[in-house]
Formats: structure tokens, sequence, C-alpha cells
């Protein structure tokens, strides 16, 4: 029967006590590692929540500086300067509820009235015409004419502030759309076959004003 030697006794302890302390170490190991990492995956998800957080904020400030200059009116038609304001920005179900089914399909899908069935085609009252949308003041009875087109026709707004311009090439045509600054709102068209001083016809659509009689004194005056 083999019997170990003392010094062979002595390495052997050594290399058990050496293997033992490997095993120690590799556990120690692995549990170090399993304990990173969920560490490491709230790391990450805290670092996208920042990117998420940065690319917010970034969106939040591009839309804040979102203002347009407009000429003010009070409802007797007296300018009152020009401000700065913010654009109206409404979902499509936001603006369905605020106008009717006419109002919507113009001023939000670009629609056009029937003529001479229209509301202000044939207003001759003196007064302020607003967008039905936002309010802003658009135009005049002062440049009001009749146009035979049955719609109300004008020869310039009240502002060339209040209303912006943008080619239409629906319908298989090219024509120049006229909306409200403030709001977007499709209003019309202008055509260069309008009266003097300008030779322009502000042809708009009913459903997309607001008539605001002057007051009595003005009208009488």
């Amino acid at each position: 029967m083999y019997r170990a030697t003392p010094q062979q006794h002595k390495q052997g302890q050594e290399q058990g006590r050496e293997r033992a302390h490997g095993r120690i170490l590799s556990r120690r190991a692995t549990l170090t590692l399993l304990a990173a990492v969920p560490l490491a995956i709230a790391w990450e998800l805290a670092d996208k929540g920042r990117s998420s957080d940065t690319s917010d904020t970034a969106t939040a400030s591009s839309g804040a500086d979102n203002a347009v200059a407009i000429m003010e009116f009070s409802n007797d038609g007296q300018r009152k300067g020009v401000v700065m304001v913010s654009k109206v920005a409404k979902t499509d179900d936001q603006w369905r509820k605020l106008l009717t089914p006419e109002q919507y399909e113009v001023t939000r899908q670009k629609g056009t009235e029937a003529p001479y069935t229209n509301k202000y085609a044939e207003n001759h009252d003196k007064g302020l015409y607003r967008c039905i949308c936002c309010a802003t003041a658009l135009f005049s009875s002062d440049t009001k004419f009749e146009s035979g087109t049955g719609w109300p026709s004008f020869y310039q707004p009240i502002a060339k502030q209040n209303v912006r311009t943008e080619t239409d090439r629906s319908l298989f045509m090219t024509r120049t759309e006229v909306l409200c600054t403030r709001c977007d709102a499709h209003l019309g068209h202008v055509f260069d076959d309008g009266p003097k001083p300008t030779g322009l016809r502000y042809c708009m659509n009913s459903a997309a004003l607001n008539f605001i009689p002057a007051p009595a004194t003005s009208r009488t005056s």
C-alpha cells in the first residue's frame, strides 16, 4: 500500500487549499459580476432617460419661439399696433369641436363654400371681418366690393401682417391661396382682377369669417 511522505502530504494540503481558494475566488467573481449586471442595466436605462429628457426639452424649446407679428384692431376698426402673438395650433379633433362642419371643411380642409348662398356675399353693413378660428382681424367693410362672383370680395386685407399667401396647385390650376397668419386657416384665394387702388380681388369664404358690426356711432358717422 502506497503511503505519501510527509513532504508529499504537505504539498497535497497546500494544493488543496489553493484549489479551494480558487473556487472561492471564482464564486466571489461570479457573484460580483451578477451583482453588477442590474447596476449596469439601471445605469443604461437612466442614461436613455436622460437622453430622452434632453430630446424632449429640445423639441419643446424649438416650439417655444413659434410666434408671429400681427396688427391688432379694436372692434370699431381702430389700429392698436403690431403685437407678437403665439401661433394658434390645435388638433384636428379640437378644431372639429370648435367649428361647424362647413367652417371646418373650409378653414382646415381648404374647402370652398357654394357661391351666392353664403353668409356675407350680400352683406353691406359697416364693420370688421375676423378669422372664425382665432379672431384675428382680416378685412374691413371699407374695402369690400361687389365682384359678381357670389363670394365676399375685398381689394385688400385690413393689414398685410394678418394674412399670408401660398401657391395652390390643386384642381389642375395654379392659384394664390390666402391664409390667416396666426392660425393658418384657409380663407380663400386672391386674384389680380380687382378694382383700384390695388387691382386685387381677395375672394373669401364667408365660413372663414366672423363679421363684427361697427358700433352705432361709427355706422352713422
